[in-house]
C-alpha cells in the first residue's frame, strides 16, 4: 500500500465503512508510515472536536500572531487577503 492508496481510504478508514482486510492493510501501512500516521491521528482529532461542539476560545497572544502568521502568508500569493 503506498500513501496514495491510504489517502484514497483513510474517510472509509475513519468512518470504519471497509472490508476487513483492507483495514488490516491500512493499519499496517500506519504502523510504518510516520506521514499517514500524523494525517490519520491528526484527522481524528479534528472531528472530534468538532464533534464535541465546544467552541475553544484562544488566548489573545495566540489569535494574534496565528492572525499575523496568515496574514504574512497571505501577502505572498495573489489576491486580497482580509
Amino acid at each position: 500500500m503506498t500513501c496514495s492508496d491510504f489517502l484514497k481510504e483513510l474517510t472509509d478508514y475513519l468512518d470504519e465503512s471497509m472490508d476487513a482486510q483492507t483495514r488490516a492493510e491500512l493499519e499496517d501501512h500506519l504502523q510504518w508510515c510516520h506521514n499517514c500516521y500524523v494525517v490519520c491521528n491528526t484527522t481524528k482529532m479534528t472531528i472530534e472536536i468538532y464533534r464535541d461542539s465546544h467552541l475553544y476560545e484562544l488566548p489573545d497572544e495566540l489569535r494574534g500572531r496565528l492572525r499575523s502568521a496568515i496574514m504574512s502568508k497571505c501577502k505572498g500569493h495573489e489576491g486580497p487577503c482580509t
